[in-house]
């Protein structure tokens, strides 16, 4: 395991005319820092968006994000028109047949097993890449047969009962130009550095065709971006969460995105972040090396996996305490999804504003985690020259702080 690289000092907040110099001044870089909760992970995997979206459960398709916090994407050339299908299933034994109909959907057909069991339960025990909400929005469309019948999520199923789920068709996503004010910090032939508002998503995945990162780009660069991963995914070579806040790289050349993207494979693009958690942290500074996978019940959560997870490393370090919160900066030193929210919650101080991890924030709507992407360091991928950018803390952040010193007046 890797030193903590903070040091005992607790680094007070400082005067925003201040705050962006000083931010990547008290910062301690290393080689090894992950890039972002995600990277890691998905540049070896088909690409994932994670999207907190109670829609789908995309375990091998593309996701929408909400829930990730931040994965970076393969290299594989994507298809012209990329379909997604919401409901990709895994072999299992309590299926009884699936089917495809003519229209493109599919039709499963299963055997109540358990007495007296609910029928969302039912079905997302038995049907294993399907949610507990995914199931329920099924029975909500009336695509769900008890006996023949439409069914309700709370019906009591009996053994023997005959049961069929109907899937809809893939969804044809495609990317168009939109009309959405960007905030862009640094832009030349190759790159383009922009400051991701808190809900917009950063790619099309099913729920979220447009109002995209995606969309922004293609209006603001037209085609002038990295074609390497496809029509729905141009110049993106990683991403945040849809409720976090910070800074991404674009490539607008495809030798830009190959560097970059080998770059963050060797751990050489640092990004840092800023958190406010609930609770008072009482040490300075600390780690917390936890196993991330998915959760055992809730295939839309991740959790503290010691059987089946993967190595996952964070580093934190107090910057101020509040009453009753704490603000922190983090380092990733491996990239898991979700690890700053999964590793935060497993030591007692979840993210405010969480809901999948935490119980959101008390002192106002923070719109999902209080979660943003502060800087951002690389070398240029075609120049080589050293480059750092630190962002401005966003309007919900620096409310948030406001409040917070207020009430500790």
């Amino acid at each position: 395991m890797k030193k903590n690289p903070y040091n005992d000092e607790i680094i007070e907040r400082v005067p925003s005319d201040k705050a962006d110099e000083e931010f990547l001044d008290n910062t301690v870089k290393t080689d090894e820092e992950s890039d972002e909760e995600s990277d890691e992970e998905s540049l070896d995997n088909a690409v994932q968006t994670d999207e907190e979206s109670d829609e789908e459960s995309l375990d091998n398709a593309v996701k929408a994000d909400e829930e990730s916090d931040e994965e970076s994407l393969d290299n594989a050339v994507q298809a012209d028109d990329a379909f997604v299908n919401m409901d990709i299933l895994e072999e299992d034994g309590d299926i009884d047949s699936d089917e495809y109909n003519p229209d493109g959907s599919r039709t499963i057909l299963l055997t109540g097993s358990d007495s007296g069991e609910r029928l969302d339960v039912f079905l997302s025990t038995a049907i294993n890449d399907l949610s507990r909400t995914r199931v329920r929005q099924l029975i909500d469309a009336g695509l769900v047969l008890v006996r023949g019948k439409v069914a309700k999520a709370s019906q009591k199923i009996q053994v023997g009962w005959p049961v069929s789920v109907n899937l809809p068709s893939p969804v044809l996503l495609k990317a168009f130009p939109q009309n959405i004010p960007l905030d862009v910090l640094y832009e030349d032939t190759d790159i383009l550095v922009v400051n991701k508002k808190k809900g917009m998503v950063v790619h099309p995945a099913p729920g979220h065709s447009e109002g995209t990162l995606v969309h922004a780009l293609l209006y603001y660069c037209g085609d002038r971006l990295s074609d390497i991963n496809g029509v729905i995914r141009p110049g993106i070579v990683h991403r945040i969460d849809k409720d976090t806040s910070g800074l991404l790289v674009v490539a607008k050349s495809n030798p830009a995105h190959q560097a970059l993207s080998e770059a963050m494979k060797q751990h050489a693009v640092e990004r840092n972040y800023l958190a406010v958690v609930d609770g008072v942290i009482k040490t300075d500074d600390g780690t917390v090396d936890a196993p991330i996978g998915r959760h055992a019940k809730d295939r839309k959560k991740m959790a503290i996996n010691v059987r089946n997870g993967r190595s996952a490393i964070t580093h934190y370090q107090v910057v101020r305490r509040f009453r009753h919160y704490t603000l922190i900066r983090c380092v990733l030193e491996t990239g898991r999804t979700h690890q700053i929210r999964v590793h935060m919650a497993s030591i007692g101080h979840p993210v405010s504003g969480d809901t999948v991890y935490g119980s959101g924030c008390k002192l106002m709507q923070t719109d999902g985690q209080a979660l943003h992407a502060k800087s951002l360091s690389f070398a240029h991928p075609i120049t080589k020259t050293p480059m750092q950018f630190v962002s401005e803390d966003p309007e919900w952040l620096a409310k948030l702080l406001d409040i917070l010193e207020k009430r500790d007046d």
